[in-house]
């Protein structure tokens, strides 16, 4: 009679950093396998964590409750932002970099498409994901606003933390247009295409203004329906503040 082989415990796929990311993704992967077939009010914690092969207690080392599942790898993606505003060149743009750091939440959803798909459908539908999600971004919204903020200071603008709060809300907003645009379409398209474009729309508005500064500052004010699309917000700030302010968007 041959030994059955020994089970290692599930916990140690956990033991390191690596290992640690990996099982957040396979609870992520079990939950909306499971919201999505059973229905998000009547899966457990404990049918999640069977299908994932760990016990209930691994489970609440990682999440405090169910939802926090579908976005297992939020604290990644926040911790990578931070590494790119850390090693970046302080002769870039802050602008810039914060663009290019809030692409990386762009690439967790490309990296798992299947995952991405899933978890859009269960947020239109399921409200209390909803609110975790907008909880999510605001959160990726604040990242950026500290750093532009930070920056701003450094630069000896009077205004940083007002600026800071209009170009990460900016930022977000051409991200999570992007973002929506790519899921509603089944995941087709170049996602990265579309994220340079936006991100560039908003450079763009934004660069126009540290040349307005050097002269006279002057305010624009921008009256517009909340239908108008982001491509024309941008597009038609950009135009006033290229002009100085001479003369209002439409």
């Amino acid at each position: 009679m041959t030994d059955s082989p020994r089970r290692v415990p599930a916990s140690r796929a956990g033991a390191t950093p690596a290992g640690r990311r990996r099982l957040r993704r396979t609870l992520a992967s079990a939950a909306v396998d499971l919201f999505a077939a059973n229905g998000y009010e009547a899966t457990t914690v404990d049918e999640i964590a069977a299908a994932a092969g760990i016990g209930r207690r691994t489970f609440f080392r990682y999440f405090d409750a169910k939802d926090d599942v579908l976005f297992a790898n939020h604290d990644e993606i926040v911790a990578e932002m931070e590494e790119v505003f850390a090693s970046a060149d302080p002769r870039r743009d802050p602008v810039e970099v914060a663009c290019a750091a809030v692409s990386l939440v762009l690439d967790s959803y490309a990296a798992d498409l299947e995952v991405s798909l899933k978890r859009f459908d269960l947020t239109r539908t399921v409200p209390s994901l909803r609110d975790k999600e907008v909880a999510t971004v605001d959160r990726y919204q604040r990242v950026l606003a500290r750093y532009l903020q930070a920056r701003f200071e450094e630069q000896g603008e009077e205004a940083a933390s007002l600026r800071a709060a209009v170009i990460a809300a900016a930022i977000a907003a051409a991200n999570n247009h992007v973002l929506r645009r790519w899921l509603r379409s089944g995941g087709k398209g170049d996602i990265a295409a579309s994220a340079t474009e936006a991100f560039a729309l908003v450079f763009d508005a934004f660069r126009q203004r540290d040349a307005a500064v050097e002269g006279e500052e002057k305010t624009v004010v921008a009256v517009m329906t909340t239908a108008t699309p982001l491509s024309k917000v941008i597009a038609e700030l950009s135009a006033a503040l290229r002009d100085g302010g001479d003369r209002p968007p439409r």
